[in-house]
Parts: C-alpha cells; sequence; structure tokens
C-alpha cells in the first residue's frame, strides 16, 4: 500500500526537487549566507531520509577524537523541549531526543547539545564549553552552517545515485550536494564485499578529485546488554523472543538475529516512535525483550528483560587511517 502511494504521489516529487534545486542555488550564489565558525566543526549527514547510521558514526568519531574537548551538537529529533539544551543528569530521553540522550549516557567524557538552530547552537558552544572540535550529528543539509568538514553517509542497499525525491523515494536534498562533502562513506556493506564492487560503487557516485570514497559494515556485538548486566545468544533458547524496532531501516538487524539461529516475533514501529502503554503491555507476554539501543533508552525502565544490542562502524585499517588522518589534521 505504502509503495502504491509513492508511485501516486510521484508528481509532487518533481515539486519537491524544484524546491530543493532553488534552495540550494540560493545559497550557492550567495542570496543567502552560510556561516563558518573559528571552532573546527565536522558535519555528519546524508541526503536521505535516515537509516545510513549517522549515530553509530557520531560515536565512531567520538572515539576517534580520543582525549580532545568534543561537542556534539544535534536538532533533537522529536524531544519535548525547545532552544538550546545543554546535556546535564536532570535531562531525560524525552528532554534531548533519543539519539543524543544515548550519546549522553554513553559518552559521559562527551558534551551533548541540542538545538534546532545549528547557528545558536555552535555560538552557545562556544561562548560556554569552548570544545575543541563539534559534531554536527545530520546537518548536511542545513546550509546556513559552512562546516570545516563534512562527512556524507549512503547506505550500501540504498545508495543515492539509485534513489529519487521524496515523496516517492527518500532523497530529501539534491544528489549534485554530494559535491560538497570532503568523504562520501558507505555504510551498511557486507563484510566479505569485494574491491571490484567497491570500485564500481565509486564509479557510480563520481566523486570529485578531492573526496575519498570509504566503505564500512556493521558490526554487532557478542552478547545483549541491559543496565545490569548481560546476556549469551545462548542462554535465549527455548525462550519466547520479542524484537522491538523503532528505527528506519531495521533489515540488517532482522537479519543478523536471523542468521543467529534466534526465533522472535519483530515489532516493527517507525523511526523514532516513542511507545504506548498499550503497546508495552503486549511486550509483557515475552521471556526477553531484545530492541536497538536508540530504542533501548525510551523503553528502558518501562519493559521488563529488556536487552539492546551495540552496533558499530567498522572499517579496513586502509580505510580507518584515511578517516583517521582527516579528522587529526582538522582540530
Amino acid at each position: 500500500m505504502l509503495q502504491l502511494l509513492r508511485k501516486i504521489a510521484f508528481p509532487f516529487s518533481f515539486i519537491y526537487a524544484l524546491v530543493v534545486y532553488v534552495r540550494n542555488l540560493l545559497y550557492d550564489i550567495g542570496f543567502f549566507k552560510s556561516v563558518r565558525y573559528k571552532t573546527p566543526t565536522i558535519c555528519v549527514g546524508n541526503l536521505s531520509v535516515g537509516g545510513t547510521g549517522k549515530t553509530p558514526m557520531i560515536e565512531y568519531l567520538i572515539r576517534l577524537i580520543g582525549d580532545k574537548k568534543v561537542a556534539v551538537l544535534s536538532r533533537g529529533y522529536k524531544r519535548k523541549s525547545k532552544g538550546f539544551l545543554l546535556a546535564d543528569k536532570k535531562c531525560s530521553v524525552e528532554d534531548l531526543g533519543d539519539e543524543p540522550f544515548q550519546l549522553f549516557k554513553k559518552f559521559p567524557q562527551a558534551i551533548i547539545a541540542v538545538d534546532a538552530d545549528r547557528r545558536n547552537g555552535i555560538t552557545k558552544l562556544q561562548s560556554t564549553v569552548k570544545p575543541d572540535v563539534i559534531l554536527l550529528d545530520d546537518a548536511f543539509q542545513h546550509r546556513k552552517v559552512k562546516p570545516s568538514f563534512s562527512i556524507l553517509l549512503t547506505a550500501y542497499d540504498n545508495l543515492f545515485f539509485s534513489d529519487w525525491y521524496l515523496p516517492t523515494g527518500n532523497l530529501r536534498d539534491s544528489k549534485k550536494e554530494s559535491k560538497r562533502a570532503d568523504i562520501i562513506i558507505v555504510t551498511k556493506c557486507p563484510e566479505s564485499l569485494l574491491e571490484d564492487e567497491k570500485t564500481s560503487i565509486s564509479q557510480k557516485l563520481k566523486p570529485s578529485n578531492n573526496q575519498k570514497v570509504l566503505f564500512c559494515h556493521f558490526k554487532y556485538a557478542n552478547s545483549f546488554k541491559n543496565a545490569e548486566g548481560s546476556v549469551e545468544r545462548s542462554e535465549l533458547n527455548g525462550k519466547k523472543v520479542a524484537l522491538v524496532t523503532g528505527i528506519a531501516f531495521p533489515k540488517p538487524l532482522v537479519s543478523y538475529l536471523i542468521n543467529l539461529g534466534l526465533e522472535f516475533k519483530h515489532f516493527e514501529y517507525s523511526d523514532h516512535h516513542y511507545f504506548s502503554d498499550q503497546e508495552i503491555r503486549q511486550f509483557k507476554d515475552y521471556d526477553v525483550v531484545l530492541t536497538t539501543e536508540k530504542d533501548f533508552v525510551r523503553l528502558e525502565g518501562k519493559v521488563e528483560n529488556l536487552y539492546y544490542l551495540e552496533v558499530a562502524h567498522h572499517f579496513s585499517d586502509e580505510d580507518h587511517k584515511v578517516l583517521k588522518k582527516a579528522v587529526i589534521e582538522l582540530i
């Protein structure tokens, strides 16, 4: 049904494409201004709607940057607060949004802030906490800010050059805007991706001479975790298991669990979904409830026997060195 509606909406995608084109043109000719800041800023984003692994990439960069004073600025999608907010122990997932709250809990050494107005957020961070570098989460299309360095993500199973504009496709920005990226990273690749296919994908991405194309795959943790401990895959044998996801594209996780030989009932919801009491009650019929790390912060304390599976981007040694060199040189 959804696919049918998308096809019916095809004419509207041309209107959307025109609006995107005019907006970018006005920035390109200087009618709208992009502001560059003194503090190094690294933008992580995509051209499509969700599902490329932006939050795991922010996590990768936090670890890569190491002992520098790093701040993460996010919009805080679906949060209930307004304006600029600096994360502290008083903040809840409703205040920050699920992804910033996840980062706040996971990286106590990092500064996490939310603000839909990226200019205001950067200015506030510079004047208060004075970070060495600011990571701009999901900000590639926010051209009011001209970042020091841009990382564009595109998922292996939905590469932007094969996509189309909303609402028929998933593109929210023009494919030509990929030229603004310093590095293009193809995420969610098969672990055994051959060099010939990497070359083919790179050619279709048509990078500029100054752009690097890197590849990575998802690597899942060996055990399922929660605040109290962890369980191994073998401990789930014979138990009634539910998988609950509120992410854009759960297919890689579902495939991974199936390949583990795990039997489960999948409850699939839209990205950033906030669960109702009625939805949560049905999870109580299961011995174990598995979920993503992002969904865990919205379900923690509401569901018993709840566990999440950590996921991280994994690069080849060569691609890791390319990314590390670019980031370290910047800051």
